[in-house]
């Protein structure tokens, strides 16, 4: 028989092999296209990185981890984060938390201004819906309050509209590099006038598993009180996002709009919110006309005096909304006047009053497609927020097992089409420590949900609120069958 025969054939019972083990071990489907070709798969690896938490020397930060249970998931693997730099040597690197089991939570703390990133893996059963929660209390100087941020995956494009080079704020763009060659990065900044002319932002190398901390004013002589900053990648990725920080309100981190597109929602406003301003950028040629609506507990509203908004090209918009929420619960819901143009937004959100006002962030986001998660809930101070800009829909709510314990609780609520709900949170019976919540859509449609943690610190309202979007736990995956008519000379 000829060398070239045999080896088809051994191909041909390793591919045998390969594709019935991906049967054996494949879950049921959860999902399927319309033409019945790909199913939903739990993902076996994810990766995340974490910036650098504060540079101020009365810094307490406080890491979560969290994995829900998913089905049809790998029942090894593991899931740890480690000090930025320390990935080139991974014998020596050690875990700076480290996941024990998927469904409860680990904590860890750390304190001070010389915290470095984090970039993190998590493998097997660990991988679906890995998500982190990096929460930091400054109690004084500028940028006091409560700054949390969902770590995130590393990317090729980042949007950032709600930055500012303004003199009462300090803001830096922090870039995370995970992998093993150099990235290199632009930063464009985009005023009320247009592009801000500046060529220190161009070509920013971030070595491999390094960070590089850029503050936004060095870029440009312009002051701008209302910037959009673009990150383009321009070889490799990179984790980005930007820490905001005013010298009398506090500070957070301002994490990425979700990709441009025609309609935005940016959930979960507080219902105390004594100011709120929206900043808007549109990234095309053409000029953008919105509606700009507030999902309320009763139904879609028109802010006073803005019933539509013009967003020029190429340049930013503010758009003061003062109390808009007035005493309840909010989400901000943009759509197309006529044509539908690409924009990208997110709103700066203050809290409180005189002294102890405090900011927080919220950017537009994507809606829950089949999970989302949000992590370091309190058995205090922890509001979730869920909108259904569209039509009626159902969610699940589900509470974890506390980080010290407690046993996972959940509920199933209505949110009415073209409202925003508060709801109450099933908290965990005999609950230690920390939870997760998990929010799963159950019929009707899209769902949006944020989380907002609150604390008060020496009369200052500390806040910081995330976004919810899909934990993206699972990847479409198409069938395959075996053809041996490629093996046909």
């Amino acid at each position: 028989m000829k060398r070239t025969t045999l080896s088809l054939i051994a191909g041909t019972a390793a591919l045998a092999a390969v594709t019935g083990f991906a049967v054996v071990s494949a879950p049921e489907a959860t999902g399927t296209d319309p033409a019945g070709q790909a199913a939903l798969l739990p993902v076996e690896r994810t990766g995340l990185v974490c910036p650098a938490p504060s540079t101020s020397d009365l810094a307490e930060t406080t890491y979560t981890s969290f994995t829900p249970v998913t089905e049809g998931a790998e029942s090894d693997g593991g899931a740890q984060l480690t000090a930025a730099g320390e990935q080139d040597d991974e014998q020596d690197a050690k875990a700076v938390l480290k996941s024990e089991e998927p469904g409860t939570p680990v904590t860890t703390e750390v304190d001070g201004g010389e915290e470095p990133a984090l970039i993190g893996t998590a493998e097997g059963e660990f991988a679906p819906g890995w998500t982190v929660q990096q929460t930091t209390e400054v109690a004084v100087g500028t940028g006091r309050g409560l700054l949390g941020l969902n770590c995130a995956q590393a990317d090729t494009e980042f949007w950032f509209p709600g930055a500012s080079t303004d003199p009462g704020r300090t803001d830096y763009m922090h870039l995370t590099n995970p992998d093993d060659s150099a990235a290199v990065v632009d930063i464009e900044l985009y005023g009320k006038d247009g592009a801000v002319e500046s060529t220190a932002g161009e070509g920013i190398t971030v070595k491999p598993h390094a960070t590089e901390s850029i503050l936004l004013s060095t870029l440009s002589e312009e002051a701008e009180s209302d910037l959009t900053v673009h990150v383009g990648v321009r070889s490799g990725r990179v984790g980005a996002a930007v820490q905001a920080l005013h010298e009398k309100l506090g500070g957070d981190w301002l994490a990425a709009s979700t990709d441009p597109a025609g309609s935005l929602v940016l959930p979960g406003i507080p219902e105390d919110a004594e100011d709120v301003r929206l900043v808007v950028f549109t990234p095309g040629d053409t000029d953008a006309d919105l509606q700009v609506k507030l999902a309320s507990p009763s139904g879609l509203i028109t802010p006073a005096g803005y019933e539509t908004v013009r967003v020029k090209a190429g340049m930013t918009t503010a758009v003061d909304l003062a109390d808009v929420t007035r005493g309840e619960a909010g989400s901000l819901v943009l759509t197309p006047t006529d044509r539908s143009v690409p924009v990208v937004a997110a709103a700066r959100v203050v809290r409180g009053k005189n002294s102890g006002q405090e900011t927080a962030f919220i950017p537009a986001t994507s809606p829950i497609e089949t999970r989302a998660t949000a992590v370091d809930n309190r058995a205090k101070g922890t509001t979730l927020s869920v909108t259904a800009p569209k039509a009626e829909a159902k969610v699940k709510v589900t509470a974890s097992a506390g980080s010290e314990g407690g046993t996972q609780a959940t509920k199933t609520y209505t949110i009415k089409g073209g409202t925003t709900q508060n709801v109450e949170i099933p908290v965990p019976e005999g609950l230690k420590g920390t939870y997760a919540l998990t929010v799963e859509p159950v019929s009707g449609g899209p769902v949006y949900a944020a989380r907002t943690l609150t604390a008060t610190e020496d009369g200052v309202s500390a806040f910081t609120t995330q976004t919810l979007p899909d934990d993206r736990g699972t990847v479409s995956v198409p069938e395959a069958e075996e053809d041996l008519s490629v093996l046909q000379e």
